[in-house]
């Protein structure tokens, strides 16, 4: 069962949030770590989410949708400054392609204005978030609390310095990537997996988590575990968009739950299995993570079968 609330420490995800844009006229709200937060909250973990949107229409939307999901928007700074973040999607080959706004207000979170984090589990947070210097010193500030860090790479060209992302990973515990941001990571090693053997080690990291599309994801840690799950058919693609959140959602929540590695793997998959067939990367409606609560043990109709 779900760790009573009062004893459960909260994640604290930093970073992006922003208006997916499609191509058919269509807006979903969106932005990586801001995903993760909101299937965080439907899982129960309550979440702190930090980042910042502009003084505009789309900001007040981001703070009303998360009010509506029941999350906390302390976290959520104001920037009169600057317009809340937006990126054009548009699908290739069944594949998203992104175009990131630039000098967005997440880009801008103040170091001086952020939460207490004192009751914090862990410390999520991907690499767009941190291109541009004024977020990445307010990052820095969160830091200080000596949180185990959860490091989802988003490489997301051109906005990504390799010289950060490596510092980035020096103080990371746990690392999801994909197979493509592996290579662009790690040259060492002829197949996939032995680069991220590789980069797990020559980062010091507790475990990679390492993403496959199609064939499903591995789990390599620090002791010498190595996992692997794979998908089952999915009838019906809408679009990607926002799969890997869902897996880093699931992740996290499995780490947070103390769920061993392969559980976690297989719930994470089918987590995002279930979100390939929506469009945009969250969804304002309970009952479609209800199923996934019930599989967990996780609801009272979950209880009252046992």
């Amino acid at each position: 069962m779900l760790k009573a609330e009062e004893q459960m420490k909260r994640p604290i995800l930093f970073g992006e949030v922003l208006f997916d844009d499609f191509a058919d006229g269509s807006r979903v709200l969106g932005g990586a770590p801001f995903n993760v937060a909101w299937h965080l909250q439907a899982f129960g973990a309550r979440p702190v989410f930090v980042s910042s949107v502009g003084r505009d229409v789309e900001g007040e939307e981001v703070l009303a949708a998360m009010t509506g999901w029941g999350m906390d928007t302390a976290g959520v700074q104001r920037d009169a400054g600057h317009a809340t973040g937006g990126v054009a999607v548009s699908i290739v080959d069944g594949e998203p392609r992104f175009e990131i706004y630039p000098e967005r207000a997440y880009d801008f979170v103040d170091g001086g204005g952020l939460p207490v984090v004192a009751d914090g589990a862990l410390l999520y947070h991907g690499s767009l978030a941190l291109r541009h210097a004024a977020s990445r010193s307010a990052f820095e500030h969160l830091l200080e609390a000596g949180l185990p860090v959860f490091l989802d790479v988003n490489l997301r060209p051109p906005w990504w310095d390799p010289a950060v992302v490596v510092e980035r990973l020096e103080g990371a515990h746990w690392v999801k990537l994909n197979h493509d941001e592996m290579k662009e990571l790690e040259s060492e090693g002829e197949t996939l997996e032995e680069r991220a053997h590789v980069f797990l080690q020559r980062h010091g990291l507790e475990s990679v988590f390492l993403t496959k599309g199609k064939e499903g994801a591995v789990a390599l840690g620090r002791d010498g575990g190595r996992f692997e799950v794979r998908p089952g058919a999915v009838k019906q693609v809408v679009d990607t968009v926002g799969a890997g959140d869902a897996f880093a959602s699931v992740l996290i929540f499995g780490l947070l739950q103390e769920w061993p590695i392969p559980r976690t793997l297989e719930r994470a998959q089918a987590f995002a299995s279930s979100m390939v067939r929506v469009r945009g990367a969250t969804v304002n409606d309970m009952a479609f993570y209800q199923s996934h609560l019930e599989a967990w043990g996780l609801t009272e109709k979950a209880v009252d079968q046992e």
